[in-house]
């Protein structure tokens, strides 16, 4: 996860382009919410699924290994107190930093610090995260890719 926005009150937009050899887009979005949360900002996981989320959830619980990562499923009891909420677009809450799973934009993305966009390595979902940069350009932003290769 890198830096700042580059103007102070606007969302910084970055996606993360996997390559073949890259952690999966799952293990990515726990590295980058991780990271997020050493930095005391909370964050949000959109998934494509409430199955999803849970899966996710899980796997925070064991990766990265020997670290803990304190989360919760949006809308679970006392979720409110996690700093890494998970969930589905609907789901969505105020947070620093957003790591967006699913094939759609985050709407209304400038109430964000941060949206976070994981572009696994499948054409189909490239083309998803193509139309995704289209929009949040239109919408002023700057996105920025970062290819993820390990």
């Amino acid at each position: 996860m890198s830096g700042e926005p580059e103007n102070p009150g606007t969302c910084q937009v970055d996606f993360y382009l996997l390559g073949e050899a890259a952690p999966g887009a799952s293990k990515l979005a726990c590295r980058l919410a991780l990271m997020a949360w050493e930095r005391s900002q909370s964050v949000f996981v959109i998934t494509t699924s409430n199955p999803s989320a849970e899966q996710l959830g899980e796997l925070m619980w064991q990766y990265p290994e020997e670290r803990f990562l304190p989360h919760a499923q949006a809308g679970a009891q006392d979720s409110g107190k996690a700093p890494v909420l998970i969930g589905v677009l609907a789901d969505l809450k105020p947070a620093d930093v957003v790591i967006n799973l699913c094939p759609e934009a985050v709407p209304q993305p400038e109430e964000f610090k941060r949206v976070l966009e994981i572009v696994p390595c499948a054409e189909e979902e490239r083309q998803a995260s193509r139309t995704k940069y289209k929009t949040y350009r239109n919408q002023g932003l700057k996105p920025r890719t970062h290819e993820i290769n390990k």
